[in-house]
């Protein structure tokens, strides 16, 4: 059995406690976390950041200037297909290298060809025959973060394909497009900003050994033929 002395002890030791709390609460009173806070806590940075494999892709796909000897002019695009990397030409041998996303086995393309149209946050409209293989898909997502198409677009002459965005970053330096070319969301504003309408963009073969890839095909009268994208 306790003694009334050690009973009296615990109590006072209890009572110490809370008045400590007390004092600490008027001196720091709870509060809500400002608007956006959230995210700035190390928590929140750990759930955030990649780990790893990730983060060390996510620094080789970085945009950087590098040397790119080319005889093509300044403001010129060209896309490396077999190694995942588009450079603007900045003249003097020097391009702004990026890191992209290409057209997976079987989708890819080569040739040349100007931009048509700019948009900044472009609505989607899957194809036709893209519906048809995939009947659940939206037949129409309004631009935004939650767009496959990111958040600017390039389109490339009178075809299907573009240089846009991508709400999934982990696809730059990889095979996943029907022919689109990718690059993140930062990126493609950087580029945007630097591209007008009318500059060439060079696409080159895929395979890595320098064998050509299928150029754009043409019909029976000449007119070139339009390739259905998925964009994702």
């Amino acid at each position: 059995m306790f003694h009334k002395s050690s009973m009296f002890g615990v109590a006072m030791v209890v009572a110490w406690v809370i008045a400590a709390w007390a004092v600490a609460a008027r001196a720091e009173p709870l509060a809500l976390a400002p608007a956006g806070n959230f995210l700035a806590s190390p928590f929140s940075r750990m759930l955030r950041e990649p780990a790893g494999d990730e983060a060390t892709s996510a620094a080789q796909w970085r945009r950087q200037v590098v040397e790119y000897p080319s005889r093509e002019a300044a403001g010129t695009i060209i896309v490396d297909t077999a190694h995942t990397w588009l450079y603007y030409m900045l003249g003097g041998g020097k391009a702004l290298r990026y890191g992209i996303g290409v057209g997976r086995e079987g989708y890819t393309w080569s040739g040349v060809e100007t931009i048509s149209r700019m948009a900044e946050w472009p609505d989607w409209n899957p194809p036709r025959e893209m519906i048809g293989r995939q009947p659940y898909l939206p037949r129409f997502m309004a631009g935004g973060p939650g767009n496959p198409l990111g958040a600017r677009a390039l389109y490339l002459g009178s075809t299907d394909y573009r240089i846009h965005g991508t709400n999934d970053p982990s696809t730059i330096g990889h095979r996943v497009s029907s022919g689109c070319i990718r690059l993140t969301n930062d990126d493609i504003t950087d580029l945007y900003r630097r591209a007008k309408i009318g500059g060439k963009v060079v696409v080159l073969p895929a395979d890595r050994d320098g064998a050509a890839a299928p150029a754009l095909r043409r019909n029976s009268s000449g007119q070139r033929m339009t390739a259905v994208i998925i964009p994702h």
